[in-house]
């Protein structure tokens, strides 16, 4: 019969073991923070300037849209909504408006700008205006407190 002793680790790869499921150090998180915080540093601007430039696109895409609807009520009713009645036209049909064919906006809805804003609409000389007042709300401005018009 014979015997074995049973065979342990040798120190050397204990501590070896520990070293390997300590972690992470102080040290090696707070550069992880660093450089965590520098990308989002450098990224941040870009990616808002981005934001920002895809609203006023969304929005003139909007106005088009808009705009291309009162071109259909132009065709169905031979004339474009009073100032009276406005971009409310293009939804609900207005008393007294032969060949109403609507809603002529999708989901029966008035659009807003990618601000949350309405669209502003303005009858002159049998010509008409949809605007924006862009992210202020106001009219004037400049970059992306411009207004935007078709």
């Amino acid at each position: 019969m014979r015997f074995s002793m049973p065979s342990f680790p040798s120190t050397r790869s204990r501590s070896r073991r520990r070293r390997a499921s300590r972690g992470f150090s102080l040290v090696e998180m707070l550069v992880v923070v660093a450089i965590v915080g520098l990308l989002i540093g450098l990224v941040g601007p870009a990616a808002m300037r981005q934001l920002q430039s895809s609203r006023v696109k969304t929005t003139e895409a909007q106005i088009s849209q808009v705009r291309a609807a009162l071109d259909i009520y132009l065709i169905d009713t031979g004339t474009y909504p009073s100032q009276a009645q406005g971009l409310q036209a293009l939804v609900t049909a207005a008393p007294g408006v032969a060949g109403w064919n609507g809603p002529y906006l999708r989901d029966g809805a008035l659009p807003q700008d990618a601000w949350g804003n309405a669209f502003g609409y303005v009858v002159r000389d049998g010509q008409v205006l949809v605007t924006s007042l862009g992210a202020d709300g106001q009219e004037g401005g400049s970059g992306q407190d411009a207004d935007l018009s078709n």
